[in-house]
């Protein structure tokens, strides 16, 4: 069932979101546990701990913890504990440079997921999306409801929402595209969110089939964004640099910020100089939590850029 949507009539007349009474409670949990420990993690909170804040039994804050996060507390606090800011931008430039001489053609690995993208051209974007129809749908994800965007086409946005905060994330995403059509349908986007937060299903022989909407200078950008593999990182300068404009670090950032697939085009390993984890559009506690989790699934070792 579809149901299609005015922009206009986001604000004044929202639409009620949910993805279950339950899985609303249990990412609470998983939330103030995330934050606890990537803000307190220098005490090393043990997981009795952990769970008597959250007014559960150990075991039963391990087992909600690991289906949305897909590694234990524990295991997560290893992951973030370690002095990995700096050590993912360590030698950045050069082997991101790599990157770039080896370019994109042929088999070789956009990134984790194994994408493929298509970029819209300047006029469709100069035409705010105007004969666009965008699916949306929110679904449960390790770091909260996520909102999926897609057109027939591929995956066209990806953000996330804290409780309460559904409507505003919608608004948000619908803003970048306002003459498109947007159309409720969680069974075309379901998918999408499956697909993307389970590792067993990003495989090389089955692409996930992604539209860039942007400026030619932002599409240039999150292309670049693509070849950061996981457990490492880069800056905003280093970036530029590649783009062969070392002194567009400021319009690098702008366009990171405007990333629309964040996660699957991932602006979060974009860290400022000197390991400072800077900004991000969904929250910094959800920026720490994604690396964290990515450190987790790539090993105790986390190698650079």
């Amino acid at each position: 069932m579809t149901r299609a949507i005015d922009l206009a009539s986001l604000t004044s007349d929202p639409t009620p979101i949910s993805v279950g009474a339950e899985a609303a409670e249990n990412y609470g949990v998983v939330r103030q546990t995330l934050k606890r420990i990537t803000e307190d993690w220098r005490e090393q909170p043990s997981l009795e701990q952990l769970a008597k804040e959250v007014g559960m039994q150990p075991i039963q804050l391990q087992r909600v913890f690991s289906r949305w996060a897909g590694l234990t507390p524990k295991q997560f606090l290893q992951a973030i504990t370690l002095d990995h800011a700096k050590a993912l931008l360590r030698d950045s430039a050069s082997v991101l440079d790599a990157t770039y001489e080896v370019g994109l053609s042929g088999s070789g690995r956009l990134h984790d997921l194994f994408v493929t993208h298509e970029a819209m051209t300047p006029g469709d974007y100069r035409n705010r999306g105007a004969g666009l129809k965008i699916a949306h749908g929110f679904h449960p994800s390790p770091f909260g409801q996520v909102l999926v965007m897609a057109t027939d086409k591929g995956l066209a946005g990806l953000g996330f929402a804290d409780p309460g905060d559904e409507d505003n994330a919608l608004t948000d995403m619908c803003e970048r595209w306002p003459a498109a059509q947007f159309v409720q349908d969680q069974e075309a986007t379901s998918g999408y969110a499956q697909r993307v937060f389970d590792p067993q299903k990003w495989q090389e022989d089955q692409p996930l089939n992604i539209v860039m909407i942007g400026t030619d200078f932002e599409i240039r950008v999150w292309q670049t964004l693509l070849k950061i593999p996981m457990g490492a990182a880069t800056t905003y300068s280093d970036i530029a640099a590649c783009l062969g404009n070392p002194k567009a670090s400021r319009a690098v950032g702008t366009a990171v910020g405007r990333n629309p697939l964040s996660f699957v085009v991932p602006c979060h390993r974009v860290l400022a100089k000197g390991g400072k984890l800077g900004g991000y559009h969904w929250g910094l506690t959800r920026k720490r939590a994604i690396l964290g989790w990515e450190s987790g699934l790539s090993g105790p070792v986390l190698e650079c850029v």
